[in-house]
């Protein structure tokens, strides 16, 4: 098997413990908070690793050494909870590509019904097609001086991001405004009576959010009102979208991706997580989720406490093997989730 590994870490409470992490499979980090799995991946792990492979970065927290098979690996992405876009413009439907498209369907719409509109028409990003008062935000802000700024909606296009003429392009009695503020799910059910080339791809994109659990999210939501556990799963929907583009092999860490993810979503994080690993990368996940962590196929597990008494390694290993670890929070959680499939 081929593994990386991290000797003598020593940052904030880890205790100088040598940790190996495999490649090509899904390495989940346990343990309870404060137990140093933030310090072990995020300071130490991944800004060692990308001084490695890229020559920049972070100067990484004490370790003695960076050994094992490193060299394997490409390029390293650290999924963390961060919008993706900074400004309220960036929505999930233009992150995964799938807007180029709808623009072009309804650029294709207006050319029958003799409009001149090219696709850049249908963006809320350029002059031309949206509202110029509120510059195809729907909202104008009124800035306060001494309090939180005011939104209003635009008193030009009523809240709806385009000109007259542009919503009065419809394809399937639906214009562009109606479009956005459809869930992904309503979209793909929407787009999926389609027969032509545009729907089939924009079924095919929206289908990446609707697999990591996001399919209730509007189309032109601000990815900025998403939650951290949101924007991570957008990410991984985002990558796994240009899954062809992602050059050689890539490590994939995420910090707790199921934060807010209602139970029945677990499994199709998983489903996304395992895309990743079938085109041939791996993953590390920061987790408390037990579904997540008997589904690994690896588990370090820090602990036994938080604080000062934390930052030991009390094991590494498959999930069947740490329910027999004694002084590990961890496995007294663990075992009930595990011991069923043993006795059957």
């Amino acid at each position: 098997t081929h593994y990386i590994e991290l000797k003598g870490v020593r940052q904030n409470n880890l205790k100088d413990f040598n940790v190996r992490f495999p490649l090509h499979v899904m390495t989940v980090v346990t343990g309870v908070s404060g137990s140093g799995k933030s310090t072990l991946i995020k300071q130490i792990l991944y800004p060692a690793l990308q001084r490695q492979i890229t020559g920049t970065g972070e100067k990484p927290g004490e370790f003695d050494e960076l050994s094992g098979d490193w060299k394997m690996i490409h390029g390293i992405e650290y999924v963390d909870q961060e919008p993706l876009g900074k400004s309220s413009r960036s929505n999930p439907v233009t992150s995964i590509k799938a807007y180029d498209e709808i623009r072009k369907l309804f650029s294709e719409v207006a050319q029958k019904m003799h409009y001149d509109f090219s696709p850049s028409y249908f963006s809320f990003n350029m002059e031309g097609g949206r509202c110029e008062e509120c510059q195809g935000e729907g909202v104008i802000t009124v800035p306060m001086q001494f309090m939180a700024d005011i939104t209003l909606v635009c008193e030009s296009c009523k809240g709806k991001r385009f000109k007259e003429d542009i919503l009065e392009v419809k394809y399937n009695n639906k214009n562009i405004y109606d479009v956005l503020e459809m869930t992904v799910d309503e979209a793909i059910e929407f787009f999926g009576k389609g027969n032509n080339t545009s729907c089939k791809k924009i079924v095919e994109k929206l289908k990446t959010l609707s697999e990591v659990g996001l399919g209730y999210i509007r189309l032109g939501q601000s990815t900025s009102t998403l939650s951290g556990g949101e924007n991570q799963r957008l990410k991984l929907a985002t990558y796994i979208a240009n899954a062809g583009n992602i050059k050689g092999h890539t490590l994939f860490l995420f910090d707790e991706p199921t934060t807010g993810l209602h139970i029945h979503d677990i499994k199709k994080l998983l489903d996304a997580l395992n895309v990743i690993l079938l085109n041939g990368h791996s993953v590390i996940i920061i987790e408390h989720n037990l579904e997540i962590i008997k589904s690994a196929d690896w588990i370090i597990d820090l602990g036994p406490t938080g604080g000062e008494k934390g930052g030991y390694l009390l094991f590494e290993g498959p999930p069947e093997q740490l329910i027999n670890c004694n002084n590990s929070i961890t496995a007294k959680y663990l075992r009930p989730k595990l011991e069923p499939i043993k006795r059957t």
